[in-house]
């Protein structure tokens, strides 16, 4: 549909008449996960409904729409994925159970333990707050930003960069290993 505006009930009304293909879209998207794709169409119909989406009219409204389904699920899959890599690190910060274990064992994981504190301890503190809230806490930017009474556009900033930083750390980590490795 071409149209210079749409009023929000108009709006609804072809969101609604999409919807079949939409989700075929957000399933191709999110590769066949049927569960991942409802969560990235909702999401998408929530920030559409939300204003966090507008259709300016330019194009087609299918277009447009298939456009944010897109990039909705790419970053709920970027977001899943470091969420997934975040916690396997927590992980290492846990207490282990009590039992019998290998001091050599201990003593890597307490080093390892270190150098992880000491990585997250070198990003600002709203870089790591914005990523503790994301990733363990499991809050959305948006509510990050609401929680440190920062601007949206601060706290993406934040975690943009504490995600890039950290990930620098942890691939010089992984270079700094393979060569050692290699010399040894």
């Amino acid at each position: 549909m071409d149209a210079p505006s749409l009023d929000a009930e108009d709006l609804c009304t072809e969101i609604e008449r999409l919807h079949e293909q939409s989700f075929a879209w957000s399933l191709i998207c999110c590769q066949g996960n049927r569960a991942e794709a409802e969560d990235v169409l909702q999401t998408t119909y929530l920030k559409v409904l939300d204003g966090r989406a507008r259709f300016a009219g330019e194009g087609r409204l299918k277009t447009w729409l298939f456009a944010v389904i897109r990039r909705t699920a790419a970053g709920l899959r970027r977001q899943r994925v470091l969420r997934e890599q975040l916690l396997s690190f927590a992980a290492l910060f846990r207490r282990p159970s009590p039992a019998v274990r290998n001091p050599e064992e201990e003593a890597w994981e307490s080093e390892r333990n270190q150098q992880l504190r000491h990585r997250l301890s070198r990003l600002s503190p709203k870089q790591r707050q914005v990523l503790e809230l994301v990733f363990f806490h499991e809050l959305t930017i948006e509510q990050a930003a609401q929680v440190l009474g920062v601007a949206l556009g601060t706290a993406r900033i934040h975690y943009q960069r504490g995600k890039k930083r950290f990930a620098e750390s942890l691939r010089a980590e992984k270079e700094g290993y393979e060569l050692t490795a290699r010399s040894g």
